[in-house]
């Protein structure tokens, strides 16, 4: 009971915690009149995934590189099958393709620099230093060619997402202390969830790598489901798609590279014989369903969440 406590807690405290962030930090940005493309390329990226930073790191630091690492690659399968699966259930997931045909080719590129990586057998400070150096040649380059493009459809999809966190209207010294306070609750929130992880893997007789791959990676990925669920019923699929393929960005090249370089992380065995694989599969078959007419249709959502739950009963059996 303590352990499911434990987890329960941690998991309210990554939720909470990562939505008064977002909303504080976005909401803080529109006061200092940052342009709304750059705040949803950015901080909602960013924001959405600190619960997912936050609990990597409290996990390599604790010396459980299997939820760091499992956390990571979970969160990127999740994200595609388990999220953007309920979201084209519930109502299609339309595509933009200008925007899709870059961002898209990114989290290609990202997810084979992770395969790369986690075949060597363990992702180091110098591994983990050319990810995030990855990640700041792609905020860089995006920035600069929608700002020349001015109005471009990707950058409608950026501000759409930026749109999509409710504004609070606060001074701009209660909304810093709201996205202070988020990330107060979010690191705490992270380290009750990676000591309920460790003891719940310790009861149940599983490795901590499961244990990462589900419960935390699904508790880290609530934001980016909440964000989805609001985005379609508001009609605009566009932007959870959007959402989905940052975050899977943001996961590799941000939070495994930034953990790695904090902490090296050693990679479970587990994970290089199938979970990698799987996420890689993930990936592509994002693509295919996209670029097929420029929409997921609720039968390809009806999928990849039958393909999300035969993953995790194979996890678990």
């Amino acid at each position: 009971m303590a352990t499911l406590g434990l987890i329960i807690v941690g998991l309210a405290g990554l939720i909470v915690g990562g939505e008064l962030l977002v909303r504080g930090a976005v909401s803080a940005a529109k006061a200092f009149k940052i342009s709304p493309m750059v705040i949803g390329l950015t901080l909602v990226g960013f924001g959405t995934s600190t619960p997912e930073l936050v609990t990597s790191l409290q996990a390599a630091l604790s010396g459980s590189s299997g939820i760091a690492i499992g956390n990571v690659v979970g969160s990127n399968i999740g994200n595609v099958l388990l999220i953007l699966g309920i979201a084209a259930l519930i109502a299609p997931v339309a595509v933009n393709p200008a925007a899709f045909k870059r961002d898209g080719a990114v989290m290609l590129t990202a997810t084979a620099l992770c395969v790369g990586a986690v075949l060597v057998g363990d992702v180091g400070r110098v591994a983990g230093l050319l990810l995030v150096l990855a990640l700041a040649a792609y905020l860089t380059v995006t920035l600069v060619m929608e700002r020349r493009a001015k109005g471009s459809p990707a950058a409608a999809v950026y501000e759409a997402e930026s749109d999509a966190v409710p504004g609070r209207d606060h001074s701009l010294l209660v909304l810093l202390a709201l996205a202070a306070g988020g990330l107060v609750i979010t690191i705490l929130g992270a380290r009750f969830l990676v000591s309920g992880a460790v003891s719940a893997a310790q009861a149940i007789g599983v490795s901590e790598t499961v244990i990462g791959l589900t419960i935390v990676a699904v508790g880290t990925s609530m934001p980016e489901l909440v964000t989805a669920i609001i985005a379609v019923r508001k009609g605009q699929s566009d932007v959870a798609l959007g959402n989905v393929i940052g975050s899977n960005i943001f996961n590799i090249l941000g939070i495994l590279g930034i953990t790695a370089m904090v902490q090296p992380l050693a990679v479970p065995p587990e994970i290089i014989h199938l979970d990698i694989w799987v996420m890689t599969a993930a990936a592509v078959l994002l693509v295919l369903f996209a670029r097929t007419g420029w929409r997921i249709t609720r039968r390809e959502g009806g999928v990849m969440l039958c393909l999300y739950l035969g993953y995790l009963g194979w996890l678990l059996t």
